[in-house]
């Protein structure tokens, strides 16, 4: 690993109040009336602040990266579908037949696939290979990664960000799969909002009543287990991992130590935007939401992280497609902040 998280740490800054204050400015005299946008408005304000540029341009090229790993606390019966469905979905995704896939290609969207941790070999794929172990522990038994195990995961979506930049992106979605992945995000979740495994824990892929009383009940006694404080993101990682919500959350500050936006998906994200807001209180300052998530856990870490989704379908299947749906309000955002006549350019008397 090149630089430590520590060192990642130290490039990532707060927004630039200067650049928002005069984005809030422009957006007062633009020709419509004042808060007539909505929420529009606002993140196209919070756009300028990531971007330095009270204008800025439209936050393009995008890319949506799909990080996959798997999770040791599938052997506990939390979810109907074998482990072996995450490999199967990599090779979808490498193929274009998934609905991430679908949507990217509609707005304009690249998509890449880690393998940050999936059980399964997938060698053969033509994606991008970083596998850091085939898949975390049993959570519900011990802790799911070492702490060498979860920096590395964190640096797998800290570099990642950097080479996207360089390759001249400049919207960066977050994208996940991993079956089981919703329990160690309902614990994650849990630790860093102090709701309940009741109030985090939901239904996934779709289970039924016993198993989510089941599944419940292995988050609640993980989190006595482990006893992790909201302070403490590598010991949460360490605790329940997932490797690829270690490396989104390495992803997530990232972007905003390249000072581009980060576009979340749904719970999986939710819970690595947590673990990265820990890290670095600012980076929410770079974070957008792009949906809400039907699973219970998403709306209890969107209101602590205090972001607003762009999007609310009821939308639970994950891969980042919540994202990609989002990209397009973010681009309209900003065109409408930067390229809108004000009442003077119109010649309209205030």
């Amino acid at each position: 690993m090149e630089d430590t998280v520590e060192e990642y740490l130290e490039r990532i800054e707060p927004a630039d109040q200067g650049a928002m204050r005069a984005a809030t400015e422009r957006q007062a005299v633009l020709t419509k009336p004042a808060g007539s946008l909505g929420v529009l408005e606002e993140l196209s304000v919070k756009v300028a602040g990531i971007t330095g540029s009270a204008r800025p341009a439209v936050p393009a090229p995008a890319v949506v990266t799909v990080f996959a790993a798997d999770h040791g606390v599938h052997a506990q019966n939390v979810s109907p579908w074998p482990q072996e469905v995450t490999a199967a979905m990599l090779a979808n995704f490498a193929g274009g037949g998934a609905a991430v896939n679908a949507f990217a290609a509609n707005n304009g969207v690249d998509v890449r696939v880690v393998d940050v941790g999936v059980a399964t070999p997938v060698d053969g794929l033509d994606i991008v290979h970083a596998n850091i172990r085939p898949g975390t522990r049993d959570l519900s038994q011990i802790e799911a990664l070492t702490e060498e195990e979860a920096r590395a995961a964190v640096a797998v979506g800290f570099d990642l960000a950097d080479q996207l930049v360089r390759e001249g992106y400049r919207c960066l979605l977050t994208g996940d799969m991993g079956i089981a992945n919703t329990t160690a995000s309902a614990a994650l979740i849990a630790t860093f909002t102090g709701a309940t495994a009741v109030e985090v824990t939901g239904r996934g892929t779709g289970i039924d009543d016993a198993m989510l009383a089941h599944k419940t009940a292995i988050v609640e006694a993980a989190l006595k287990r482990h006893a992790v404080p909201p302070t403490e993101p590598l010991e949460a990682l360490q605790a329940y991992g997932g490797l690829e919500h270690a490396a989104l959350a390495g992803y997530i500050l990232g972007a905003a130590a390249n000072k581009v936006p980060v576009i979340l998906d749904g719970v999986i994200a939710g819970a690595a935007g947590l673990v990265a807001q820990a890290f670095s209180p600012a980076v929410i300052d770079y974070c957008v939401a792009g949906h809400r998530s039907a699973e219970p856990g998403h709306a209890v870490a969107l209101k602590t992280l205090g972001l607003q989704p762009l999007v609310d379908l009821d939308l639970r299947l994950g891969e980042g497609t919540g994202a990609v749906l989002a990209y397009p309000i973010l681009t309209c955002a900003v065109r409408a902040l930067s390229e809108m006549a004000t009442f003077e350019d119109a010649g309209i008397s205030s």
